[in-house]
Order: C-alpha cells, then sequence, then structure tokens
C-alpha cells in the first residue's frame, strides 16, 4: 500500500500545481479557465522541443519555458482576450476558454510542424517522446522511485509553500486577495484591478506550465490527454472551493492517492468499465454538489448577461424574415440541382443534424441562462438507446421515440444538481455527468454492444429515404423549422415568462408563485429531447451508432460553436452546425492544414470578448448602424448634456459653481450626464466642493446621489460633461487612479473587504494600521478577525479609519449611517467634522436630512438627476426640503 501511496502522491503533485493555478487565475479574475491544460500543454510543447528538439538540457529547457514562455503568454492571453472577458457574462467566459482551448494546442502544432523540418527537429505529436527535467534516462533514487518522480514532488512542495508566502505576505499577493473579494471596492481603494488580474493570468500560466513540463514525459505530447488532466486538476479546485489555495493544494494530493488506490485495491471496480478511471470525474462531481451550492442566484450561469438590443424591432416582420426565406430557398435550389450522391450535400445534411442538436442550446442555454455541457451525453444517449430497441425488434419509428424519451428523463436526472447549483459550478457538474456517461455507461457492452455498435437503416418515407441526402436536408429543415416555432411559442407564452422570471430573479419569481424548480426541469428535458432526436437522427445517417461517435468531448465544442454565432436564436444554432461541418472540409479541400481551423475557432473566442452576444447580433446592430446613416445624422446634443461653458455657448446660463471670493474648488461637477445602459440618470449635473466643507447632497430615492458619488470617483463612466480635480481634467480616470490622487470613496452599505481580517482591510490603504489602532482600540482587539463578522458599525468605522490617518482629498460618503444605531452615527458623524477640520472636501449623501444638515457648510438638492438648488445651511427652510424630498411646496 506504502507505494501506491507515495506513487499517488507524485501525481497528486502535478494535479495540485495545476490545481492551484487554475485556482488562483479563478480567485483573481472569476473566469473559470477551461484553456489551463492547453496552457500547460504549449509550455511542455516549447519545453520538448528546446529539451529533445535543440539538445537543451532539462534544467535549462524547464526554466526557459516555465519561467519565460508560460508568464509572457498568460500575460498576452491577458491583454488579447481575458482583460475584456472579465466584465463579460459567464456564458462568453466559458466559450472564450473553449475555444482557446482548441486553439492554442493546434497553433502550436502549427509552428512545430512549420519549423520541423527547416530546424530538423524531431515530430511533435503524440509518438514523441519527451524528457524529464531530471538526467536522461531517469535515475532510480529509492522506494522504486525515480530522479523525475523526486523532482515532480519536490518542485510542487517548493511552489505550494511560495504561493502561500507570496498570497499571504506580500502587498501584491493582499492586492490580488482584495480584488478577488470586492473588484469594485479593491478599485475604489486605489488599487489597479486590471494589474493585479494580469498578474493572476502571469503566475497561473507559470504553474500551468510547470504541471505541463512535469507531466509531459508521462502523458506526452497529446493535447488531449493534456485537457483530461485540466478536468482532474478541477477536482482538486472544487474541493478547494475555487478560492483556498492550500486546500486546493492537498486536495490535488488527496486525488492521486485516492486514484492509486481505487486501481489498486478496489476489486469491485475491475467488473465496471471505465470506474478506475473515472475516480476524478466522480470526486469532481461529488464536490460539486456538496461543497458548491450556490448561495446566490441559481437559475443559470448567463443571468447577468442582458439580452442584446433588437436591432431590428423597428422593421415589419417580413423585413426581418426576408434573408432568411432566402437564405432557405438558395439553399433548397442548390441541393435539388445536385445529383444525390453529391458529396456536399451529404456534408450540408451532416450540418443540418449539428444544426438540430445545437437548437438544444438555444432552449437550455439561451433561454433559460444554463450552460450545459452534457448534449453530446444526451444526443449519444438517444442514439444507442434506439439502436438497442431497434435490435430488440422494435420498429424503427418507436424505436426513436424510446430513444428520444430516453434523453428526456436522463436530461431530467441531470436537472436535479441544477435545482442546487448556479453558474460555472452548474456547468463543471454538467459536464462531470457528460464524462461519467462517456466512461462508464457507454462502456457497457449490454447497452453499447461494444465496439461494433448497433446498425440503424435509414428513414423511409414510401416514396424516398434519408439514403438519399436530399431529403434528409428537407426533413432536416422541417424539424428546424417545427422546433424554431416551438422556441418562438415557448418565449411568448406563460411558460416562457415563469422561465425569464427564474433565470433573471428566481427569489422574486417564488414570491410570486413560479416555481423555478418546476421550470428548470422542464427546459432540461426539452433541450435534452432535442438533442436526442438529433443523436438519432445522426445514426440514421450514418447507418450506425457506437459508443464512441458522440463523445462527451464534443459537446464542449458545440457550446461554443452556438455562442460564437449566437446562442440565443435557432439562426445561430443553424448557422453554427453548417459552419461545424462544411468549414472543415472546405478547408481540406484547398489543403489548408487542419490546424489553421482550430485557430481561427479560437480567434472567435477572442472576438466573443468583445462581442459576447455573437456573430447575428454583431449582423443586425451593422444593419442598424447602416440604417441609421442613411436617415441622417444623430441630433445635436441638448443643453443638458453640456458643460456649464457649452450651455453658455448655446445661451443657456451655468449654474453657480463657486461662490466669489471662495478658494478653488478641490472637486468639480460640469455638466455631467450619466446612467446605466441606455438608462440616463444624472441629467447635466453641476457641483463643486472645496477644501475643509462639507457638502450634503439630499434628494429623494431614485433622485441619483448614488450614481453622482460613482461619477465622482470615477466608478461610472460619463457620457457628456466634466470632472475636474484641482482644475485638473479627471473625466478619463479610471477609479483607482483617482483614489491614488486622493478621491476616496465609502460607497453605500459597507466599504470593506469581508473575507480580509481588519489589519488586511486597513492595510489596502495604509503601511502601518498601528495608528488606527491608538484612535479606535475596539478595531484593535479585533484586528485577526474577518471584516465579514464585524458588526455593522464596526463595519463603517473600518471603512472611515484609514482616513483619519492618511486623510484624502476628497472623501465622498454615501448613506454613512445606513443600519447603524444612533451611538455610532454620531461617532460617525464625529470623524467627518475631525476630517472637515483637517481639510478634508467632504461630499456627504444621506437621506436622512437631520444629521446631514448639521454637519453640512453647504447643501444641494437634487430631483430627477439635477440639480435643483444650492446654498449655504442657512438657507435651508421647511419649504426646500419639502420641494427637494416631494417635489411640491409647502
Amino acid at each position: 500500500m506504502l507505494a501506491y501511496i507515495l506513487s499517488g502522491l507524485v501525481t497528486g503533485a502535478v494535479f495540485a500545481v495545476m490545481a492551484s493555478g487554475l485556482t488562483l487565475s479563478y480567485a483573481a479574475t472569476g473566469v473559470f479557465n477551461f484553456a489551463h491544460g492547453a496552457v500547460g500543454f504549449l509550455t511542455a510543447l516549447v519545453f520538448f522541443e528546446l529539451n529533445v528538439g535543440l539538445g537543451w538540457p532539462g534544467w535549462a529547457a524547464g526554466l526557459v519555458a516555465v519561467l519565460g514562455f508560460a508568464p509572457l503568454l498568460g500575460y498576452g492571453l491577458h491583454r488579447a482576450m481575458f482583460r475584456g472577458l472579465a466584465h463579460a457574462g459567464e456564458t462568453a467566459q466559458i466559450v472564450a476558454t473553449i475555444g482557446l482551448t482548441i486553439a492554442l494546442p493546434a497553433l502550436g502544432l502549427l509552428i512545430a510542424d512549420l519549423v520541423e523540418e527547416p530546424f530538423g527537429l524531431p515530430p511533435a505529436d503524440a509518438t514523441a517522446l519527451p524528457h524529464g527535467v531530471g538526467p536522461y534516462p531517469a535515475v532510480e533514487v529509492a522506494f522504486g522511485f525515480d530522479s523525475d518522480q523526486v523532482i515532480t514532488f519536490c518542485v510542487a512542495i517548493l511552489v505550494a509553500a511560495g504561493l502561500w508566502l507570496f498570497m499571504r505576505h506580500t502587498p501584491y499577493g493582499l492586492r490580488m486577495r482584495a480584488s478577488v473579494d470586492r473588484r469594485r471596492l479593491a478599485t475604489l481603494r486605489g488599487i489597479d484591478a486590471d494589474a493585479s488580474s494580469a498578474l493572476a493570468w502571469t503566475l497561473s500560466s507559470a504553474l500551468a506550465g510547470l504541471a505541463g513540463v512535469l507531466a509531459v514525459p508521462v502523458v506526452g505530447l497529446d493535447s488531449g490527454a493534456f485537457t483530461v488532466l485540466l478536468f482532474a486538476s478541477a477536482t482538486a479546485s472544487v474541493f478547494g472551493r475555487l478560492r483556498s489555495i492550500p486546500w486546493t493544494f492537498a486536495a490535488g494530493l488527496g486525488l492521486g492517492v485516492v486514484q492509486n488506490l481505487v486501481a489498486g485495491y478496489a476489486d469491485f471496480a475491475a467488473e465496471i468499465t471505465g470506474l478506475r478511471t473515472a475516480v476524478p470525474v466522480l470526486l469532481l462531481f461529488a464536490g460539486l454538489v456538496l461543497l458548491n451550492r450556490s448561495r446566490e442566484r441559481v437559475a443559470g450561469s448567463a443571468a447577468e448577461d442582458a439580452p442584446p438590443p433588437d436591432y431590428l424591432a423597428d422593421l415589419p416582420v417580413w423585413r426581418r424574415r426576408l434573408p432568411w426565406f432566402v437564405s432557405l430557398a438558395a439553399l433548397l435550389v442548390w441541393t435539388f440541382t445536385r445529383p444525390a450522391d453529391d458529396f456536399y450535400v451529404g456534408v450540408v445534411a451532416q450540418g443540418l443534424v449539428l444544426a438540430l442538436i445545437f437548437c438544444s442550446f438555444v432552449v437550455v442555454t439561451g433561454i433559460g441562462g444554463m450552460v450545459n455541457l452534457a448534449q453530446a451525453a444526451f444526443a449519444a444517449m438517444a442514439a444507442l438507446t434506439c439502436g438497442w430497441a431497434f435490435a430488440s425488434g422494435w420498429p424503427l419509428p418507436v424505436a426513436i421515440l424510446v430513444g428520444v424519451l430516453a434523453a428526456a428523463a436522463v436530461g431530467v436526472l441531470v436537472a436535479m444538481p441544477a435545482l442546487r447549483l448556479g453558474g460555472r459550478i452548474l456547468t463543471l457538474a454538467t459536464l462531470a455527468l457528460a464524462l461519467l456517461a462517456d466512461q462508464v455507461l457507454f462502456q457497457v457492452d449490454a447497452f453499447s454492444n461494444g465496439t461494433i455498435g448497433w446498425p440503424l437503416p435509414a428513414i423511409s418515407f414510401g416514396v424516398a429515404d434519408t439514403t438519399d441526402p436530399r431529403v434528409r436536408v428537407v426533413l432536416l429543415l422541417v424539424l428546424i423549422g417545427l422546433v424554431g416555432l416551438l422556441v418562438r411559442n415557448l418565449e411568448r407564452s406563460v411558460s416562457g415568462r415563469a422561465i425569464l422570471a427564474v433565470r433573471s430573479a428566481p427569489a422574486a419569481a417564488a414570491t410570486v408563485g413560479v416555481s423555478g424548480p418546476r421550470t428548470k426541469i422542464m427546459l432540461f428535458a426539452l433541450a435534452s429531447a432535442i438533442a436526442g432526436l438529433g443523436g438519432v437522427l445522426y445514426a440514421t445517417s450514418k447507418g450506425s451508432i457506437t459508443a464512441t461517435d458522440l463523445p462527451a468531448f464534443a459537446g464542449f465544442v458545440w457550446l461554443a460553436v452556438v455562442v460564437l454565432q449566437g446562442v440565443r436564436r435557432i439562426g445561430g444554432a443553424v448557422l453554427g452546425g453548417l459552419i461545424a461541418a462544411v468549414f472543415p472540409e472546405l478547408l481540406a479541400g484547398w489543403g489548408v492544414s487542419a490546424h489553421v481551423g482550430a485557430i481561427l475557432f479560437g480567434t472567435g473566442g477572442m472576438i466573443l470578448a468583445k462581442h459576447p452576444d455573437g456573430v447575428l447580433a454583431q449582423l443586425a446592430e451593422a444593419r442598424h448602424r447602416r440604417r441609421a446613416r442613411r436617415q441622417g445624422e444623430a441630433p445635436s446634443p441638448s443643453p443638458d448634456a453640456l458643460s456649464p461653458r457649452g450651455r453658455a455657448a448655446l445661451g443657456a446660463s451655468p449654474e453657480n459653481l463657486a461662490e466669489p471670493g471662495r478658494v478653488e474648488p478641490v472637486l468639480r461637477l460640469e455638466g455631467v450626464v450619466a446612467g446605466y445602459g441606455d438608462v440616463t440618470v444624472l441629467r447635466g449635473v453641476d457641483l463643486a466642493i472645496h477644501p475643509g466643507e462639507v457638502v450634503a447632497l439630499l434628494g429623494a430615492n431614485g433622485a441619483g446621489k448614488s450614481t453622482a458619488c460613482a461619477v465622482a470617483a470615477g466608478d461610472l463612466p460619463v457620457t457628456a460633461g466634466a470632472i475636474l480635480l484641482d482644475g485638473d481634467d479627471v473625466t478619463g480616470w479610471p477609479a483607482h487612479r483617482r483614489a491614488r490622487a486622493g478621491v476616496l470613496l465609502a460607497p453605500e452599505g459597507r466599504g470593506v473587504f469581508p473575507g480580509l481580517t481588519v489589519e488586511e482591510n486597513l492595510r489596502t490603504w495604509l503601511e502601518s494600521p498601528d495608528p488606527v489602532y491608538e484612535r479606535l482600540p475596539q478595531l484593535a482587539a479585533r484586528r485577526t478577525v474577518p471584516a465579514g463578522a464585524l458588526s455593522g458599525g464596526e463595519q463603517q468605522l473600518l471603512t472611515l479609519a484609514p482616513a483619519l490617518v492618511r486623510p484624502p482629498r476628497v472623501l465622498i460618503a454615501d448613506e454613512p449611517s445606513l443600519g447603524l444605531a444612533p451611538l455610532v452615527v454620531e461617532q460617525v458623524f464625529a470623524l467627518f467634522a475631525e476630517l472637515r477640520q483637517r481639510g478634508v472636501a467632504l461630499l456627504l449623501v444621506e437621506e436622512k436630512a437631520t444629521e446631514a444638515l448639521a454637519v453640512a457648510d453647504r447643501v444641494a438638492f437634487v430631483r430627477l438627476g439635477r440639480i435643483t438648488w444650492t446654498g449655504p445651511r442657512s438657507e435651508v427652510d421647511a419649504d426646500r426640503l419639502t420641494a427637494a424630498y416631494l417635489g411640491v411646496s409647502s
């Protein structure tokens, strides 16, 4: 047993290193990188070429690959792709990294093919024999272990210790953890979250590269093996809850030991084909369900993805449908002018089979917002069930129906974890179930008929059958049209509104009687049935079905293809299916390397980072812009959208920004227009704040007070107007740069990092927290306590305490008394009075006018996004307050 445990620790060390990088990048950026294994493969390929190809020593090649190439690759991917993905929806994030999973290995292998002959390098393929970083051949050390295994384990331990020290005891690690905890607040504290993300991707790629170099002597130059390694490592990340690197590392070591012990001692596993190799998948699914239940929304992963604007809404229905009808007519004319045995008609028919399967993604992801990677398993389940039923003597129509119903039933089973999970966790859970079906269920000979599979006849309609690809084209177009009608009616029905309610706000949906579980189960069942029907038609077109025809990883790629075209539309599924089938054949016919197609696919993923709604949405937007240009230029801006200088030029008088005789304002808002998406909140706000002055911004809920705070701090961009700091235009400055220049925002709620301790919170703004402890001993007593465990009053004191030691130029306090006890409110406002005496300019937003007026020097009333009055505190009376809050005079 000792030998199994020790060898398992070596295997687990590779899992641990790769999983640590995966956890680091996810925790620091919020992007789960499915391409993490591909980065490891590409680094291993560079190591192989340097070591075996050019004859470099293993240690030198390893250093260059791991400390040179991999970090540069990570930083380059951050600049080109991951930076944009941080603000995209989860669906776009998943698909873009899937694209990289395919493109990066293809790019590396294409370059290797091009330089192989000129430089006399060995072939870089699955037949290559890479060396390890130690001596070659490896030297036996002790207990049956060779030098490569000892190096692997020792390096992994050193990396784990170094990574822990870096994250816990360096300013860079603190900034990264702060960015993870609350990215928006980190920027308001002067932390460049983008720089933290770049560092995270650089370190993560170095760890992936290290794992690749350590693993390549065992797994070889097989990109598929590195993808499998990724999912094994994802199991360790899940047990670390995708946040804790120490727990992730320990879980990786444990996974390697458990896998070895099952292989060596679990006799029952030998009786179930594939069970031994499925141990990581089983543990992945168990960890997802038991440890990662979503505590937030659980409707799926795309609820935060606002649907794209309908740029064609102003067109009549016939204009919107015209391009599709013209394309359909052209396809039918082309099909029936070709002979029955035409190769490309068969390819188009194959593309339409994929399009039918892809329609299932429109239902579950486009409408339901749940990213399901098990669609290939549903298609395989239906096809194998249909083949078994037909071989058992059932009529073909009945066998097809049984297959589709089997897929729907499995979809309901897969939906069960969806009732507990959401987001990326649900995505990984469905992928785990798909891999489990692939490795265990579909390997049962009684179900799949071994490697022979099940033969299936063509579907006959009396006068013709589906052996003619032209018949298949017509049949598939009809079925896709029926699915399209089903989807359209579903969206417009009561059930469709229930789906959107559950997707957008599950808690609110439950309060009005909409059942989230029932809605999700219905979506999974419907999508599974559609995928199952496509799988059956795939089998009948091919004439047979085997367990390997529709692998689980196919669903991994299929989702990416559909989302690239537009997952919210049936047209995206059709376009995606045709591209997936036709494009590779065209490249092969032109004599272009298959790697080029994979690289182009990855490029599409990079485009998705900037245009997450897909190709069809981009085309619709382009049509809209062309129509807008034809109809004339946009109208000139209104006076409200200009700065005071601009309004004066148009004959409108500017607001009184500064009183005569006063010093120049430290912060000034000039004609600021801002909002969220298409909703304008601020409509030409003018406001000035002087050093040592408290300006109270008062108004009713929804007047624009918090929006004004966010704009002043750089947390929200302006659409017109200017922000001036000491007379300098800082309108284009991001929030972290304004914070470093002295503009500090204490946001509504609590401005603390709940996952960091009290002392770590203070260190995000101060070099030493000791002066704070001297002033506020209650915080000193709780310095090692996570800020999220403090009371509301303690959290607000923790938010404002750094300003006492390192006073900002401008302090913007948004609802500082919200939810606090009266005694704490007095203490908070006493801090404001002290800061005013020290020359700090304060912008104070409060709904409770009494407290704000007690400390304010000047008052500004805001209503419907405009400053309606500003003046000294002494001129505020009951009439002005009534007008500000109710919009009427008393």
